[in-house]
């Protein structure tokens, strides 16, 4: 009823496709590629009576995984996956900020502050230290880590704009707040050029972020079996043959069933 999609490097650096059941956390298949033609190929072996059970299908902002869902599962709901809104996000508020920065002298305060503690500009302003300040040989001053974030967003109207449309969004996705997500994406602040083509992508697929907000279905499990995909390809040093990555892929599945089984 609830299906992930995915890809994933596998032999020559080349993109295989991989699909989990979004409730038991199983692999469902993992294809040699993720053309399309493929994919509409094997998921039109199913009869209509089960493809039309699939409620709903997570995935990243890939625009032709969308088209294979309306093609092929008529009553299926897509989930952009919270994970990747944020991940689109935080690197369009990073780019601008590296913009913004290259804006200064090397050795002025401003640009300090924007270089040294990037980091600190893509946490959270609630996990940020607000009360012991720290001295920095960057910037030469003691501040605490809020003060840093807060004089450095200041130096430009878009970074400051962009920072807290970042901030905000962050908490409406972890809210659930769709109505405040909606209102974000269609914001007209003055922001970065990047970030706006950020917020136009999500409102191009309105419906599906809203979705990935509001209901509980991720690609974090998806995530996590492509970490083991890759420490897999890690140990034997690549592999030249698909089926010979797939039976180990299976292989260690199968073992790690046995593990939780005893």
């Amino acid at each position: 009823a609830h299906l992930a999609f995915d890809e994933f490097k596998g032999v020559d650096r080349q993109l295989h496709f991989i699909c989990l059941d979004g409730d038991s956390h199983q692999v469902v298949q993992i294809l040699r590629t993720r053309y399309k033609k493929n994919l509409l190929k094997y998921f039109g072996r199913f009869s209509p009576q089960a493809r039309a059970n699939v409620k709903t299908v997570t995935m990243d902002l890939n625009f032709y995984y969308q088209d294979i869902v309306r093609a092929c599962f008529p009553n299926a709901q897509i989930v952009i996956a919270r994970f990747h809104m944020i991940q689109m996000l935080t690197r369009s508020f990073n780019s601008l900020r590296v913009q913004v920065m290259k804006t200064f002298d090397k050795r002025s305060r401003q640009y300090q502050l924007l270089k040294s503690p990037w980091k600190l500009y893509l946490k959270k302003f609630d996990e940020l230290e607000k009360v012991h300040s720290r001295y920095n040989w960057h910037y030469k001053d003691c501040l605490t880590q809020a003060q840093v974030v807060t004089e450095g967003i200041n130096t430009s109207t878009a970074l400051e704009n962009s920072y807290n449309l970042m901030q905000s969004f962050i908490q409406a996705v972890e809210t659930n707040n769709t109505q405040e997500l909606k209102s974000l994406i269609t914001s007209k602040d003055s922001i970065g050029t990047l970030m706006l083509k950020t917020l136009l992508t999500f409102k191009y697929n309105l419906k599906a972020v809203l979705n990935g907000a509001a209901l509980p279905y991720s690609n974090g499990c998806l995530e996590g079996f492509n970490r083991k995909i890759k420490q897999i390809e890690r140990t034997a040093f690549g592999y030249s043959n698909f089926i010979n990555l797939l039976t180990r892929i299976r292989l260690e599945e199968n073992q790690y069933k046995e593990n939780i089984l005893t």
